[in-house]
């Protein structure tokens, strides 16, 4: 099964404020009053005036982003941070092999990062994706880490958190979805 993240996440009061005279934004809600906003070529273009540009090259250090971040998207996030802390995630795997990268912006400035992984043999919570949720204020919960505990394995793809969006759903939703499964899994047949 296949990943796909390339996402900007941010308080969601935050991401409202910025994103809510935009054509191209959509919200995705998380847990803990997050919010995820696909970034997408269409988002790209209406926040800088110009088209993305990807990287074709391996990830490494020097370029840990599919996504080029241009100085004029750098500038929107920047700008948007003194609002915030906010992040731009990026992840793809298949097959269990792949990357996550995080920077983090604060105050108009990085804060953090950019990081990139694609080994996972340190500790969970210095994996980019976590330790950059960290940073935005996740708190610790019942999930394995901040990365499960906002929600963000709930959709395998930016197609996938577009449609969270548009349908407004939360993430308590799907587990809502998974509690009355299992609980008409584990009724008393006899009692149906």
């Amino acid at each position: 099964m296949s990943y796909q993240l390339s996402a900007v996440i941010a308080d969601v009061e935050l991401l409202r404020e910025q994103t809510g005279e935009l054509d191209h934004a959509v919200l995705g809600e998380l847990r803990q009053d997050f919010a995820l906003l696909p970034v997408t070529p269409q988002l790209v273009e209406e926040l800088t005036g110009a088209l993305p540009d990807f990287c074709v090259a391996e990830r490494d250090a020097d370029r840990p982003f599919h996504l080029v971040l241009s100085p004029a998207l750098t500038e929107v996030l920047a700008r948007w941070s003194r609002q915030g802390p906010l992040a731009y995630l990026e992840a793809e795997f298949a097959g269990g092999a792949g990357y996550q990268s995080a920077v983090v912006w604060l105050g108009g400035t990085v804060h953090w990062g950019p990081r990139l992984d694609a080994v996972f043999d340190g500790p969970r919570s210095e994996w980019p994706l976590n330790a950059a949720l960290a940073r935005l204020g996740a708190e610790p919960g019942p999930w394995i880490d901040p990365f499960a505990e906002l929600g963000l394995h709930l959709e395998r793809n930016t197609a996938g958190w577009l449609a969270h969006g548009r349908r407004r759903l939360s993430a308590d939703y799907w587990d809502d979805l998974a509690e009355e499964w299992e609980n008409r899994e584990s009724a008393d047949p006899a009692a149906t």
